[in-house]
């Protein structure tokens, strides 16, 4: 491998995996490959995840399930609850798989990720890349397509080429198109990495709609009419690197909440259920290296249910030094719910928001503020490092309890395949 220059520039791929969560049912079920596949919700709501069989029948992205539960048992379709267990096994082998092949990858969410290519030749660098999708499927049996470009921007764009035109090989190098500008003039700008709706909507009325137009804009007077994103984003797009892992922002909050699988009328019940959450939460800020300073609970019941009054109530409670220690949030969620606790309620849902977030090396203190001490932060690292080798709740803290007949209803769940020693699939 070598640094970037004229001979050998910089390149990053943009690997995705195709139909992530019904990819990997498929895996274990291969007779559902030529099948219209859906996978449902927490409690088996929504439609999250669709096979390209139902997205050419028009079955929307987020669809309710009961909406179209006839239509989708006319066409046969298999409707599986969301099994995170399965789906987090199998992101974590295709991230392996395509870590042996570059000196750098950064996992972007559970089916996407950055892979540095820098250093390679370029007339090596396609064929490099197929031999990449060729090898994660052969070894994982996830199909998966491959942007790669001179920007992260402009990678992802590639991806979605990509994908949309079935490219051979399932590999699009932007740099090798005949014309950029075609290949961006093509390209709405809703459709960019960074652009939401709303922000489209400000670039049409600027005449800016495509990706095309969003590049040739004066990057000084766009960060000036909106911020500095803006203004390496079009950078991006002329090929400009500009966004690495340090521009990504730890979050400002971190929420954590769920609907329950049936309604909960106990207060025990209700401080298992923030337990939980709060323990979720915990992860999620010690992982991106931070503290909270305070904490906020909530809970409420059926917001549409008309047969009963509707009660919704929260508090904060603050913590007299910041803190990513999951026995002080759990305490902290506990307190939230003795205080707005009312007795007689059906509720539907209760969850836990951490704000006041800093990094754990930075926030300010008092004179006497005793930090987290080196033995908490020695145990979560423990809890987590363990939790993460051997699987989800391998470790938790006795408040999340055990039986939780509060979690998520999910009735359609395939097995666990990968995760359990009894649901190992036997071959005969």
């Amino acid at each position: 491998m070598l640094p970037a220059n004229s001979s050998y520039p910089r390149r990053i791929a943009l690997v995705d995996c195709n139909n992530f969560y019904v990819s990997c049912e498929r895996v274990f079920h291969p007779a559902w490959n030529n099948r219209p596949v859906g996978v449902l919700s927490n409690n088996d709501g929504c439609i999250i995840a669709r096979s390209n069989e139902l997205k050419a029948a028009g079955i929307p992205m987020g669809a309710p399930y009961f909406k179209h539960k006839k239509q989708l048992e006319a066409m046969k379709a298999v409707i599986v609850s969301s099994n995170y267990a399965l789906y987090g096994d199998m992101s974590a082998r295709v991230m392996h798989t395509m870590g042996q092949y570059a000196p750098e990858i950064e996992v972007y969410s559970i089916d996407e990720a950055w892979l540095d290519m820098t250093g390679i030749r370029l007339d090596e660098l396609d064929a490099l890349g197929r031999e990449i999708v060729m090898r994660t499927y052969k070894n994982t049996g996830i199909p998966v397509s491959m942007g790669i470009a001179p920007t992260k921007t402009l990678a992802k764009i590639a991806n979605r080429i990509c994908k949309k035109h079935d490219i051979p090989g399932r590999v699009f190098n932007i740099s090798s198109a005949d014309s950029l500008d075609a290949v961006l003039a093509g390209i709405a700008v809703a459709d960019i990495w960074g652009i939401g709706r709303r922000l489209a909507e400000k670039l049409n009325e600027q005449h800016i709609y495509t990706a095309l137009q969003l590049r040739n804009a004066d990057p000084e007077d766009m960060r000036s009419r909106y911020s500095v994103v803006m203004q390496r984003l079009i950078l991006e797009l002329r090929g400009v690197a500009c966004l690495d892992k340090e521009d990504i922002k730890p979050k400002q909050q971190i929420i954590a909440s769920r609907s329950f699988g049936e309604r909960v009328m106990s207060k025990h019940g209700l401080v298992e259920a923030v337990a939980s959450h709060a323990t979720r939460a915990g992860e999620k800020l010690r992982a991106q290296h931070s503290v909270c300073g305070a904490l906020q609970v909530s809970i409420r019941n059926g917001q549409h249910d008309t047969r009963e009054p509707y009660f919704s109530n929260s508090c904060i409670i603050r913590f007299p030094i910041p803190t990513a220690d999951t026995r002080q949030l759990i305490t902290a969620a506990g307190n939230g719910i003795d205080r707005i606790f009312k007795p007689g309620v059906r509720y539907a849902k209760a969850g836990v928001m951490l704000f006041d977030i800093t990094p754990a090396t930075q926030h300010q203190r008092s004179l006497f503020d005793i930090p987290d001490n080196t033995t908490s932060s020695r145990l979560m690292t423990t809890v987590d490092r363990i939790n993460h080798q051997f699987g989800k709740h391998t470790l938790f803290f006795a408040a999340e309890g055990t039986h939780k007949t509060w979690s998520m209803q999910r009735n359609r769940m395939t097995q666990a395949f990968t995760t359990k020693w009894t649901e190992i699939p036997l071959v005969h």
